[in-house]
């Protein structure tokens, strides 16, 4: 049975997670982000509809998303008995559920990369390197976000089991091996669209001059 404690943490990481930073920042430049481009508000579709600036604000509002979801209990005025390392295996794919089906933007959110990558500098900040890493070789050799992103989730499992048996203590570490193959599983079933332009060759490369 969950605690009170966890169950907070769920609440409070999905609510973070259903803040639009996408659609508001779209918002504020004038523009209704779902309908221009992909019609995603993700920092991608951001980024290319309306140009850098936003784009990359909204990529680092919801990575900040990501990681208060995982440490916002840690806080000095808040006191949680609970052991704080397995509190954020639970904020964070609750932040990553509540970007992709944000309450407060009729559950119509991004693919949740950006608040994952978060999160996981807060639970797993190895495995966010090398993810990271291996999202910037895929994008550099072929131009696609949808399959640096998926690379990006593919590489997290491995890492994670690397890491669970290279370890002498093992507590907690399968709970983050599980974690980090359900937010694969996550991100290729959220780019499953994009996955099928590939098959059908529509899929857009990013372009390497948008707008500013």
């Amino acid at each position: 049975m969950l605690s009170l404690e966890t169950v907070s943490v769920v609440i409070i990481g999905y609510l973070l997670g259903s803040i639009p930073f996408g659609v508001l920042v779209a918002k504020k430049m004038g523009v209704d982000i779902y309908s221009v481009g992909s019609g995603n508000p993700g920092a991608t579709n951001v980024l290319r509809s309306i140009g850098k600036p936003a784009g990359y604000t909204v990529f680092l509002l919801d990575f900040l998303k990501g990681i208060l979801a995982t440490v916002w209990f840690n806080i000095g005025f808040i006191t949680f008995t609970g052991d704080s390392n397995h509190l954020a295996l639970w904020g964070l794919p609750a932040a990553v559920l509540g970007h992709t089906y944000p309450l407060f933007s009729n559950f119509k959110g991004g693919k949740g990369v950006a608040t994952a990558m978060g999160g996981l500098l807060g639970v797993m900040p190895g495995c966010l390197l090398i993810g990271l890493v291996s999202w910037l070789v895929i994008f550099i050799t072929t131009r696609y976000v949808a399959v640096a992103s998926i690379g990006f989730g593919l590489s997290l499992p491995l890492c994670s089991i690397v890491a669970y048996w290279s370890s002498e203590e093992h507590n907690g570490k399968l709970a983050k091996v599980i974690l980090a193959i359900l937010i694969m599983m996550w991100i290729v079933w959220r780019h499953r669209s994009n996955l099928q332009r590939l098959r059908d060759g529509t899929e857009n490369r990013f372009e390497s001059k948008p707008k500013d």
